[in-house]
């Protein structure tokens, strides 16, 4: 759609599209590259994001993924590839505050829409900079040491299927805005994925309504808008940042943690080391298990799509919270 593209030739995208890029498919071939598709071409930060284009775009739209499979979104650097093909998509999909590499790449392009989710919901603060929740309600900085902001609060929302459906809606509203000749299927695809949605909220209800235990451990802080739906307590092991790592004081305090409400597991995810989530367990005799963030999917993922791995997900938290 995007009359700029005529000007690159498609053995270039194609390139392209080999070295800098993970694609879904949402209406074209593994090996498509945005800008030469014929359709309304969307280039999305990482899983979450691709995954709302792909099910609210549906036949019209082709979904490129800045982050690969198995890569960890947090540490993503973009390269001078991935550069100059953004520019050439019609509309971009970001969560700003996860990514900065994302956010600076998408703040200079050209691109005419620019989705950022943050701004869709609300955002609000989760985790310390000892990584856990802190129930007194102090305010931290959340520049960990490896430069990622999170001053604008914690951006894993798509881990609460209330706020993901209302960036959902946002979402449709841009589709239909930026490609209007496909508007009402844009309209029709969001309202089923927000009822989609709505009914994964009644399974995390009902599913974790009769429970023994409100708390979980976790090694990444990113259940926290999840925690908070549910009437959960989040204790993770590091912050925002999953590669922070833990103060033996934090530790200990786990350790007490877990003694006095009832902890059964310490969880940790698919694209991070489970050596932090292990070594706490041993030492405290408590089972692992895998919460996943749903940051991306892959051969190891307890499903094929965000659906899947988040019924996974209430499966493991039933367990772990000894819900009947």
């Amino acid at each position: 759609m995007n009359v700029r593209r005529r000007h690159i030739s498609a053995v270039a995208l194609t390139a392209v599209a080999a070295l800098g890029f993970g694609t879904l498919t949402a209406c074209s071939s593994d090996s498509a590259a945005a800008g030469d598709t014929g359709s309304f071409d969307v280039v999305a930060s990482f899983y979450p994001m691709a995954f709302l284009a792909e099910r609210i775009g549906g036949e019209h739209v082709h979904v490129t993924s800045l982050t690969q499979p198995g890569q960890e979104p947090h540490d993503l650097e973009i390269s001078a590839r991935q550069t100059a093909q953004l520019e050439e998509a019609d509309a971009a999909l970001y969560l700003k505050g996860l990514q900065p590499s994302v956010d600076e790449a998408i703040g200079q392009s050209p691109i005419a829409t620019k989705i950022d989710a943050a701004e869709l919901t609300t955002l609000e603060e989760h985790g310390t900079e000892a990584g856990h929740a802190d129930e007194h309600g102090d305010e931290h900085a959340h520049e960990d040491e490896h430069g990622h902001d999170h001053e604008g609060g914690d951006p894993h929302i798509w881990l609460d299927p209330v706020r993901y459906a209302e960036v959902a809606e946002g979402v449709g509203k841009a589709f239909q805005k930026a490609d209007p000749d496909h508007a009402a299927d844009y309209r029709k695809n969001t309202a089923a994925l927000v009822k989609d949605l709505k009914t994964l909220d009644e399974k995390f209800r009902t599913g974790l309504a009769n429970r023994t235990t409100d708390v979980f451990v976790t090694t990444h802080a990113a259940f926290g808008y999840l925690a908070e739906r549910y009437g959960l307590t989040e204790e993770a092991i590091s912050g925002l940042d999953p590669d922070t790592e833990p103060s033996g004081a934090r530790v200990k305090e786990l350790q007490k943690i877990a003694k006095e409400d009832g902890v059964t597991t310490v969880f940790y995810e698919t694209l991070v080391s489970d050596k932090t989530a292990k070594t706490l367990a041993g030492d405290t005799g408590l089972r692992t298990d895998v919460l996943d963030p749903v940051e991306g999917i892959t051969d190891h993922s307890r499903g094929e799509d965000y659906f899947q791995v988040m019924e996974a997900n209430l499966t493991a938290l039933r367990t772990a919270l000894g819900a009947r």
